[in-house]
């Protein structure tokens, strides 16, 4: 069967892909054949891989809305959008949770310009730019003049003193991450010259999704039991990761809800904080 998927393109349909994908979000085998089956009479010739997504979404919801909030993290990396303060926002509590000390919205000034950092991060003797590249649409890749942009603005701060983080240090490396995806030639720029890179799919082993399953990072986007207004409402509040509501649940109060829808959100956090998926 012949479907279109987000390029607009026609590929074939390959269930194994849609199988491994609800494997990695922590669904067992055999709710992985039932919402295969449910969902395959619907799967039409010229179906798109988005309608594939919201019928694999909406028949996980029915049996754990935890392992269809795993399922729906590429889609709630874009709702931190649309112009990507909340990403920013959102790396940086990633990078704290894996044992960074960050900062963001720093004014850096560099030999020729001033530059506005999206975070800065430092770990033992090492001090990171990292930029922060957001896309709101989920196939987007990343050109090679991206990177090349970053090398220069890291090489226009470096070997400059800065107080960062109560003390003077130097940037020695450098970041870019994306919540969509590099293109070949970023990823052989960013090797190259010793460039991190982080994606949706890269590095193969410890990319955006593998780090946020094996350390429950999920971003507050995630909950199934929140609807839009209700997350906006936490994202302004400063709680950005789902464990930054399970341990300071006195912000559900912001939501205006009854005890009852309370405790299914509780509920949904506290699955997503304990089940850790390994890939």
């Amino acid at each position: 069967m012949k479907i279109k998927n987000n390029a607009g393109e026609i590929v074939e349909f390959e269930i194994s892909k849609l199988e491994n994908s609800l494997r990695n979000s922590g669904a067992e085998e055999n709710s992985i054949k039932k919402v295969i089956d449910n969902i395959l009479p619907n799967c039409v010739e010229g179906v798109t891989t988005r309608e594939i997504y919201k019928l694999a979404f909406d028949e996980l919801k029915k049996i754990s809305n935890s392992i269809a909030a795993r399922y729906s993290l590429k889609k709630a990396l874009l709702e931190l959008g649309p112009a990507g303060f909340y990403f920013e926002q959102w790396i940086a509590r990633v990078f704290q949770n894996i044992g960074y000390k960050t900062e963001t919205g720093q004014l850096i000034k560099g030999h020729s310009v001033t530059h506005e950092a999206d975070v800065i991060a430092k770990k033992n003797e090492k001090t990171y730019w990292v930029e922060c590249k957001f896309r709101n649409a989920e196939d987007t890749k990343i050109s090679v003049t991206t990177p090349m942009y970053v090398l220069s603005r890291i090489k226009d701060i470096s070997e400059i003193n800065y107080n960062l983080f109560g003390t003077q240090t130097e940037f020695t490396d450098g970041w870019l991450i994306t919540n969509t995806y590099f293109t070949k030639d970023s990823v052989a720029f960013g090797e190259y010259y010793g460039l991190r890179l982080l994606s949706w799919d890269y590095p193969k082993d410890k990319n955006i999704k593998s780090l946020v399953d094996q350390n429950a990072l999920y971003p507050i986007t995630c909950l199934t039991t929140l609807d839009g207004k209700q997350k906006q409402k936490l994202l302004e509040k400063k709680c950005v990761l789902v464990k930054e509501l399970f341990n300071n649940q006195n912000l559900l109060d912001f939501l205006d809800l009854n005890e009852e829808r309370k405790s299914e959100i509780v509920k949904e956090a506290k699955e997503l904080l304990v089940i850790k998926i390994s890939e």
